[in-house]
């Protein structure tokens, strides 16, 4: 639920910093932020890919075994992931004041983790037409919002921003996982 709170102006590196982190810069596009910032957790995605690609590699030369490297990379990921919701919360709790919002249209950090974790569900390198059918989903969730999406907005500061996206991704991520099972058994 959004509510307008007492606006205040960015106070030092910190707040803008927070804001940063908060809009990913796409908030503040007009008509669709959500989906924009959802484009960007896809963005983030990639890169992500990319870099256990490239650290998978040489921990193939250093000699390690395709078990131990899935294993690294799977804690690390997990590891960047519970890092990632910490600093959103974080970042879009203090922005609340700065925005006038609970809930400001301008926070795109909430889309960012919801597609992340969406995409978590899926192996690396499963394919475009999965994490097209991972966007859609999660969008789908996040606009429609089933029990108890919907009633998690009511939470306090950057839990209530980033709460209702991050369940949306784990149900997004239950269907794609799921699709992905079905499509791979056929």
């Amino acid at each position: 639920m959004k509510q307008n709170v007492e606006k205040r102006n960015p106070q030092g590196i910190i707040d803008y910093l927070a804001l940063a982190l908060t809009t990913w810069g796409v908030g503040y596009l007009p008509l669709m932020p959500g989906t924009f910032g959802s484009m960007v957790g896809v963005l983030i995605y990639f890169g992500v890919v990319w870099f256990d690609i490239s650290v998978g590699v040489q921990f193939v030369t250093a000699g390690y075994t395709p078990d131990q490297i899935t294993a690294l990379i799977w804690a690390s990921n997990s590891i960047l992931l519970i890092t990632f919701i910490i600093i959103g919360i974080w970042a879009s709790g203090r922005t609340i004041g700065i925005l006038g919002n609970t809930d400001p249209s301008e926070a795109v950090v909430d889309e960012v983790l919801g597609v992340l974790i969406t995409l978590l569900f899926i192996p690396q390198g499963a394919g475009w037409i999965y994490i097209l059918a991972g966007f859609g989903l999660f969008r789908l969730f996040d606009i429609w919002k089933p029990y108890p999406i919907d009633s998690l907005q009511s939470l306090p500061a950057g839990v209530g921003v980033c709460a209702d996206d991050i369940v949306a991704g784990v149900y997004a991520g239950m269907c794609l996982s799921i699709g992905y099972a079905i499509t791979i058994l056929v």
